[in-house]
């Protein structure tokens, strides 16, 4: 049965932006998950590990973010039970997560719109998985990054995303915030189109006008101009103009041969 992720009004998100105010988060609570969004769980890979408590969750469908080093302890354990998509990550400053969150966002939405329900998650739940987490929050609900981020931070306390993450979370507010501003106003694609357009039609109409030049021109290999070359020598060619003093001796040779 095929569902998607509520869509709430402004007061439902501000509630639940600013979060319950009798939730009382104990350490030991970070080693399980909670639910971010409904079917949507954010934890540690220990929550991964236990079977049990996937299936009484309902679990379908498991994202297990990890360092590259830590590849050979978290992984998958249970492919015969979920569907996972495993993403190779580094929890440092440096590394690119907005190039990698399509991956999972589609991974997360197809898994909603089937029905399913989905762990997300790293080795300790506190900065990569949740980072993931508040950009899909973030574009569902159209929130600022702030917002987003205690958005999560309410259901799961303890989560601290490292200051190169947070970084890209306040860039990638921009980003999808333009991709939805073209999405809604198809006129402004639409002119950028037919600008694109006109300025490959003007690109390709100075190109026709050179080659005509050129070949008016005849410009030969060696650069030298060979159809102007022709015209000048054509121009100081001329017929000489018929010989008076020719022609009349011409008519008294031929007058004397009759007398004679």
């Amino acid at each position: 049965m095929a569902t998607t992720l509520p869509t709430l009004t402004p007061e439902q998100l501000q509630e639940l932006i600013q979060g319950p105010s009798d939730v009382e988060w104990k350490y030991d609570m970070r080693h399980k998950c909670q639910e971010i969004l409904p079917g949507l769980f954010l934890g540690p890979f220990v929550i991964s590990k236990q079977l049990d408590a996937l299936q009484q969750l309902g679990i379908t469908h498991i994202v297990c973010i990890r360092d590259a080093k830590e590849a050979f302890s978290v992984k998958p354990r249970f492919p015969d039970h979920f569907a996972y998509l495993t993403l190779d990550v580094a929890d440092s400053d440096e590394q690119n997560l907005i190039r990698l969150f399509p991956g999972a966002q589609r991974f997360i939405n197809d898994a909603v719109a089937g029905g399913g329900r989905v762990l997300v998650h790293c080795n300790g739940g506190i900065s990569l998985s949740p980072a993931f987490v508040i950009m899909f929050v973030m574009q569902h609900h159209q929130l600022g990054w702030e917002d987003a981020l205690h958005f999560v931070q309410n259901r799961r306390y303890c989560i601290s995303p490292n200051g190169g993450f947070l970084t890209q979370l306040k860039e990638y507010e921009s980003i999808y915030r333009a991709t939805i501003a073209v999405q809604n106003n198809p006129r402004a694609q639409g002119q950028r189109v037919v600008s694109r357009r006109k300025r490959e039609d003007e690109e390709d109409e100075d190109d026709a006008i050179r080659e005509d030049k050129r070949m008016m021109l005849g410009t030969d290999t060696n650069g030298s101009n060979e159809r102007q070359t022709v015209r000048l020598k054509r121009s100081f060619q001329h017929t000489p103009e018929p010989d008076a003093d020719a022609a009349m001796r011409t008519e008294d040779d031929d007058a004397m041969m009759m007398d004679s």
